[in-house]
């Protein structure tokens, strides 16, 4: 074999590899986009502006509190998209908060929940000083027992941070959310894209 031969032999391989490499790198994002779409995303850009929260901590929401089904409806009789209680629904709906006279039964209407969730995930955000991990532990492990644990010196660093959730459903739930985050910010989000200003 001439020297040119064994030169495009091992062209044409090293050219066959990085198109293999494109091409799992494309199947990967597509099943990906498949498993993380961006459904209902009118309303998420509408209450992501409204009330600051970025896009993408939304849909992450949605997709680890539903996976996008509205008719949802968890064993602690959670509902909807963003999956809130109804104790939680009702005190947001009275005068203090957004001061609309809904039944719970609205939380079923996909923007409805979307709303009240985000104007929920906000609430907590700012509560507990702009930190998306304990906002994301009091929305599924509740607001009582993450003021209990900030409290906890077995639960928080030196700081005051909080380092352990005692509950392994809301730690995980935390988890699943960051990483639903992440994989949302890397599939459809520039740097700072998709934050309200």
């Amino acid at each position: 074999m001439s020297n040119f031969t064994r030169f495009c032999a091992i062209l044409l391989i090293i050219i066959f590899a990085i198109g293999i490499g494109f091409g799992t790198d494309w199947v990967w994002d597509t099943v990906d986009e498949k498993t993380h779409p961006q459904l209902y995303h009118e309303s998420v850009t509408r209450y992501s502006v409204a009330y600051n929260v970025p896009e993408y901590v939304i849909f992450a929401v949605i997709k680890t509190e539903s996976d996008f089904d509205p008719s949802a409806e968890s064993s602690a009789k959670a509902r909807g998209l963003m999956q809130m209680i109804e104790s939680t629904f009702l005190e947001l709906t009275g005068p203090e908060y957004l001061n609309e006279n809904l039944t719970f039964d609205a939380l079923y209407d996909p923007d409805v929940s979307i709303r009240y969730g985000t104007y929920y995930l906000k609430y907590l955000y700012d509560m507990f000083d702009y930190n998306w991990d304990i906002a994301l532990a009091a929305y599924n492990g509740g607001l009582g027992n993450v003021r209990k644990w900030l409290k906890d010196p077995e639960c928080t660093d030196e700081n005051g941070n909080l380092t352990y959730i005692p509950f392994s459903e809301t730690r995980s739930y935390v988890s699943k959310v960051n990483r639903a985050m992440d994989m949302y910010q890397k599939l459809y989000y520039q740097p700072n894209e998709g934050v309200s200003a």
